[in-house]
């Protein structure tokens, strides 16, 4: 059995690929990503995925038999699923941790059984660390989540390690700060760009938790993507990576941006500042520059730009 650490480019056709998540907005489009690049996808999700060259696992990750059934003859599982945000994980942290630790160690031992070679985890960049000292933040960092939902993903981070240290699964964190792009959908209220571009184009007013000037590190999706492949191939020691721009951003700023690429203008509303939202979130990636050869080439005019016309474009999903 070739080992990941003499795989190379070609070598990725040769894998089988489980994308946990995989209708969301990230997992869709890791998935069309991964379908001309490895041997096969299975897109695993409570609603089917509906794409070429990727075959949908209906199925849900709070049932254990699912998760067994999904991860056979699986090489990689990329674990993008989280069924909370921020907000509804303080609202109910004993179900955020069954729901989400809990079944992701179902799932590693499901993954241990099948034989699964690695597994990638998308973690939060931007809760993990919580109201970090240093700013941009590198991985060595402090991890002070101020969330339940922040000290759920850490908490799975140092499950999915104790499994490589116990049964040899490589395990992998991305730590994503703020992603954004096509098939992030306005309806699901997640994504501050996604939901501020939705809520444009159908005329209805923007909330703004506090004045506006909470910063956060947003990445484009393409960028995401390009990290996640670049871990099937990485061969090195390093587990821990921070995916993000490095760039600081306001809301009022992507409001601002908005308002020059739209014709519609933006209406605001602001509310009182929430206690799960840290002031500032930005990401130091000099590490996944130096170890995965990775960096993002999106700014966020452009970022913006692409996916306001992937709306225009599909106009049903908004």
């Amino acid at each position: 059995m070739k080992t990941f650490e003499n795989l190379n480019a070609e070598d990725m056709s040769s894998l089988n690929c489980l994308v946990l998540g995989g209708s969301g907005f990230i997992g869709t489009n890791l998935c069309i990503a991964l379908r001309s690049r490895v041997r096969s996808v299975r897109a695993f999700s409570r609603q089917p995925l509906m794409i070429d060259g990727v075959d949908s696992f209906v199925g849900d990750f709070l049932n254990s038999q699912d998760l067994i059934a999904a991860v056979k003859g699986i090489d990689v599982v990329y674990h993008l699923v989280s069924t909370n945000t921020p907000a509804s994980a303080n609202a109910s942290p004993l179900g955020d941790v069954q729901e989400n630790v809990v079944q992701t160690l179902k799932l590693m031992e499901a993954c241990r059984g099948a034989g699964v070679r690695r597994i990638v985890f998308v973690s939060s960049g931007g809760t993990v660390y919580g109201d970090a000292v240093v700013v941009p933040t590198p991985e060595g960092s402090l991890e002070q989540p101020i969330s339940a939902y922040g000290i759920s993903k850490l908490a799975i981070e140092k499950y999915i390690a104790l499994y490589e240290r116990l049964y040899g699964i490589t395990a992998i964190v991305l730590r994503v700060s703020n992603p954004y792009g096509p098939y992030q959908y306005g309806r699901k209220q997640q994504g501050v760009i996604g939901t501020f571009i939705s809520k444009t184009l159908k005329g209805e007013d923007i909330e703004i938790w506090g004045d506006g000037s909470v910063v956060r590190d947003y990445i484009y999706i393409d960028d995401v993507v390009d990290a996640l492949l670049k871990t099937i191939q990485y061969p090195g020691k390093s587990r821990v990576f921070n995916i993000g721009s490095s760039i600081g951003v306001a809301l009022n700023d992507i409001v601002t941006v908005l308002a020059e690429l739209m014709p519609e203008e933006p209406r605001l509303i602001y509310r009182e500042a929430r206690g799960v939202d840290v002031v500032v979130s930005i990401l130091d990636c000099s590490l996944a520059k130096r170890e995965l050869d990775w960096q993002p080439y999106n700014d966020l005019r452009s970022g913006i730009s692409k996916t306001l016309s992937w709306f225009h474009k599909n106009d049903g999903v908004i």
